[in-house]
């Protein structure tokens, strides 16, 4: 085969043949086929896209291009959950142990995600002791006692990906479905789950802040799942405003806390419900969604998500005390208040503002070696639909007291409010289901 004839086939609208993809990936991979010419095909995608077929067999190509990890020694149907991320996204600590404690096995991979705060695993590693960097027997043997495990995502996984996405990353080719949706799920296929629940967010900070976009990832990446015969359903949820009230790393482990004690923030518990329930039926526990949703709120009320996620904590070397006491995670040198400057409603805030603000603390990293001070971020006392009076709590900065960072981040954070004399309804937060049947729009 030659590259430039194949750049030359896709940069014309026409589509690769399983071979040609794989004849690419593997060159690139092994550095037969240089950066530009991988450049140019990229942007030929960009343009002219892929069909379905190609999208699967770009991801599978991706997936083989390492080491899958074989669950099967796990017993029973394992589930994941992705979502491309948001401000406040917490979902994963207060879902996984509600589905384990349900009956479900969640084995899952995270990473260290670069935005707003950190990934998964940061978070986890607010409680004193946490351990995410566990071989495959460990993680198996976990799971196994749990029914949860939550590991960091090894460099082995998906090799190609890392390097196609650095490639995408200085070249403008980062926001086209066919690369995010075979980026995302080769992932998630290599990392071996039988069923997997996609979140797509959509809003101001979302990575596809347009509905449709939103849809159309969506059902690329469950036609990808489904063609490789792994259950898949997708939720487009909204990200207009932050999900919850915490943004930042060990204020976000709290919050996931008090969400599983029976006193988290309506819509984190909403969406922890939808997306719970989904899995249950995957894992083919409940018949029916309002039944596999009563069934995870009864593990709230009386404790027994709390209690495996305190086992999960135990199982990865944690302190399970965090789960009564949550006064050990780590503080924050100094707080600020911000308050509002005058009456009436919040009509918005501003998701990916207050995410920028969080970031200017100190809560996210700018590249991947960066440390992040784990106690520092935002706790949000008003969001959209609340009354406010002038000089009420908006919000407060969790900060290590360097003002060259706080000034800035009040000034953001202050300008993601706004405020107006009408009421305005919260944002819609669950907006349509995505299967291997169609797109079913819903009115959570």
């Amino acid at each position: 085969m030659n590259t430039y004839e194949l750049i030359k086939k896709k940069r014309d609208g026409e589509s690769l043949s399983t071979k040609e993809i794989e004849y690419l990936i593997s060159g690139f991979t092994h550095g037969r086929i240089p950066d530009y010419q991988m450049a140019a095909f990229l942007m030929s995608v960009y343009f002219k896209g892929m069909n379905a077929r190609e999208c699967r067999d770009l991801t599978m190509k991706m997936v083989h291009s390492g080491e899958s990890v074989d669950l099967s020694p796990i017993k029973g149907f394992k589930v994941d959950k992705h979502s491309t991320g948001g401000v406040g996204d917490k979902t994963t600590l207060v879902l996984a142990p509600l589905v384990a404690a349900c009956g479900g096995i969640v084995a899952k991979m995270s990473g260290r995600e670069l935005g707003h705060t950190g990934g998964t695993v940061d978070k986890l590693e607010s409680i004193p002791g946490m351990r995410t960097d566990f071989t495959r027997d460990q993680f198996v043997d976990i799971t196994n006692r749990v029914h949860m495990s939550v590991i960091a995502q090894t460099a082995t996984l998906a090799p190609a990906d890392k390097l196609i996405y650095a490639l995408r990353n200085v070249t403008a080719t980062v926001d086209v479905i066919p690369l995010i949706a075979s980026s995302i799920m080769s992932k998630k296929l290599a990392a071996g789950a039988d069923g997997i629940v996609l979140d797509v967010k959509t809003g101001a900070g979302a990575f596809t802040p347009h509905y449709t976009d939103a849809v159309k990832l969506a059902k690329t990446m469950v036609g990808i799942g489904e063609g490789v015969g792994r259950k898949t359903t997708a939720f487009i949820t909204g990200m207009a405003q932050p999900l919850g009230c915490a943004i930042g790393n060990a204020l976000e482990v709290k919050e996931s806390i008090d969400t599983l004690n029976g006193s988290g923030p309506p819509d984190l518990t909403d969406l922890v419900l939808t997306l719970g329930s989904e899995m249950l039926l995957l894992s083919g526990i409940g018949q029916a969604r309002p039944e596999a949703r009563a069934l995870l709120k009864s593990h709230i009320a009386n404790k027994k998500g709390a209690q495996r996620f305190k086992a999960f904590i135990e199982a990865q070397g944690g302190d399970p005390d965090v789960v009564e006491n949550t006064d050990i995670l780590p503080r924050s040198k100094t707080t600020i208040s911000l308050e509002s400057g005058r009456s009436g409603f919040v009509q918005g805030v501003d998701a990916l503002e207050v995410g920028m603000a969080a970031k200017t603390l100190g809560a996210g990293r700018q590249t991947k070696e960066d440390a992040i001070d784990l106690s520092i971020g935002i706790v949000l006392n008003k969001k959209v639909g609340d009354p406010v009076r002038q000089g009420e709590l908006l919000a407060v900065l969790h900060s290590d007291g360097d003002t060259s960072k706080i000034d800035p981040a009040v000034k953001r954070l202050l300008g993601a409010y706004t405020i107006g004399t009408e009421y305005m309804a919260p944002p819609k937060l669950i907006l349509a289901r995505i299967s291997g049947d169609g797109v079913k729009e819903l009115n959570g």
